[in-house]
């Protein structure tokens, strides 16, 4: 810790954060598919109906029916959207208190919090007897303590990260979310499988958030001039190289931002990332069961192989667009542009492929690994570009982007278990054709308005100069009108 520069420490326990967030909300995705008990029979015919491997018996791990519900695909749907009904609304809230008060906290408690609230759910479903409607309140407070996880790591990599390091310390935090929906995947199968028992997911994973906990409050901090053991050394080069970051407590221009057309590019081409993202977090492993027929073990695998493709291109792709800007051979805005262009219409479509490759188990999770694979490069271009847009204001930017964003986690669960009612592969279909259609509306709208450079209203002097000139010619009026 005392040999490694502390900004690298704070990108590696900011990676584990975001590892820990989607552990504790993707676990759900996996467990659910064996919490539920299997229907007694299938009224509807479906003729592209995958064979069941083996005896042709139930896939499912868990045989003890205390612990198997009855929710039908429209309840499964609300409960695995639920968390972001809460998630959505401690954004701004989140990144307003991390700009003034430090992200440290911030982030802590909200990762805190939602652990001890993983650690309880298999207690509250036995309590209330799988009662949904409890369930569902429980996800939404899991959803307010994350909904703070990403405006507060925005306002820390204001303050720590400097331009030259931007993508890839940014990508290294963010792609954490790849790791924690591929830990989330493999081990939830295999601890389901072993165990027979779903509870177990929710005790690893709250258990490890907690952990993260205890260490992140004793190492890290919400900038370089509180940081008791940073070198004086790393001091003056982020002193220098982040001279556009104040650190002073500055008023928030929320006129200037809510009307600047890049921020609301840079809604829309999140909008876009992750209605696919979350269609594929959330459902990916439904589908897997429902249309591919694998078994829970199988299912927590094959649904984990797409997001470490994914993981790899994150990276690879931060290195390779701080080179290439840092070499002059693109500009900052036209990267941005470039590798949200590639992360869009590569899962639009792959998916797409993937969802008429028919019963094909393995040619289906390849097609899907080549559009999560291409999906990588989102963190190098639309996901750092609020830092871009503004260093002072980077954790609101990020709660009203990732906020707004964070709606289609709503929606998408919600509206696959609609649609995918008879679990037909005709019915997946529908869904995976809206995310075509969102991938590609949202990525036009991003090139044509989206910036990388960094807007006037970041600078409080800025700010303080049209303000002043503004009450002069305020002031001046009178008096002309009096000399008139």
């Amino acid at each position: 810790v005392f040999l490694i520069p502390q900004r690298y420490i704070l990108g590696i326990m900011g990676f584990l954060a975001v590892v820990n967030a989607y552990t504790m909300r993707v676990s759900l995705s996996i467990a659910i598919t064996e919490m539920v008990a299997p229907p007694n029979s299938s009224t509807v015919f479906d003729p592209d109906a995958c064979p069941v491997d083996g005896t042709g018996e139930s896939t499912g791990s868990v045989t003890n029916k205390d612990i198997l519900y009855d929710w039908d695909e429209t309840t499964q749907g609300l409960i695995l959207s639920s968390f972001y009904w809460g998630y959505v609304l401690t954004h701004l809230p989140g990144g307003v208190l991390a700009e003034k008060f430090g992200g440290k906290y911030s982030l802590g408690l909200g990762i805190l919090s939602t652990a001890i609230f993983t650690l309880i759910t298999p207690w509250v479903i036995y309590v209330t007897d799988g009662n949904w409607k409890i369930l569902v309140l429980l996800r939404v407070i899991e959803g307010l303590g994350e909904g703070t996880t990403y405006p507060a790591l925005n306002a820390l990599l204001a303050k720590w990260v400097p331009l030259s390091e931007r993508a890839k310390i940014g990508t290294l935090v963010y792609a954490g979310g790849q790791i924690g929906t591929i830990v989330s995947n493999s081990v939830s199968g295999t601890l389901i499988n072993a165990t027979q028992d779903w509870a177990s997911v929710f005790y690893v994973f709250g258990g490890l958030g907690l952990l993260w906990f205890v260490i992140w409050v004793l190492i890290c901090y919400s900038d370089p001039d509180s940081h008791p053991f940073i070198s004086d050394k790393e001091k003056a080069f982020l002193k220098k190289e982040l001279e556009n970051v104040s650190n002073e407590k500055n008023d928030i221009p929320w006129s200037s931002i809510l009307t600047s057309a890049p921020l609301w590019a840079l809604v829309a081409a999140q909008i876009g990332h992750d209605w696919g993202f979350f269609t594929m977090v959330t459902d990916l492993p439904k589908y897997m069961s429902d249309v591919l027929k694998f078994n829970v073990k199988e299912n927590g695998l094959w649904s984990s192989v797409p997001y470490v493709v994914m993981w790899f291109v994150s990276m690879s792709s931060g290195w390779l667009c701080d080179w290439l800007i840092s070499r002059g051979y693109l500009g900052i805005t036209f990267a941005r542009k470039f590798f949200t262009t590639v992360a869009s219409l590569g899962p639009a479509i792959f998916i797409m492929v993937a969802s008429y490759s028919g019963c094909d188990k393995y040619m289906t999770v390849g097609m899907f690994t080549i559009a999560m694979g291409f999906m990588g490069t989102f963190y190098c271009g639309m996901k750092v570009n609020a830092l871009d847009l503004s260093p002072n204001f980077a954790g609101t930017l990020m709660a009203i982007v990732n906020g707004i964003g964070a709606i289609t986690g709503i929606i998408t669960p919600y509206l696959a278990g609609a649609l995918t009612g008879d679990h037909t592969l005709e019915q997946w279909r529908i869904v995976f054709w809206i995310s075509f259609a969102v991938f590609n509306v949202t990525n036009i709208i991003y090139c044509c308005f989206g910036s990388g450079e960094e807007q006037w209203w970041n600078a409080p002097e800025s700010i303080k100069n049209k303000r002043d000139l503004e009450n002069g010619r305020a002031k001046k009026k009178p008096i002309d009108s009096v000399n008139s």
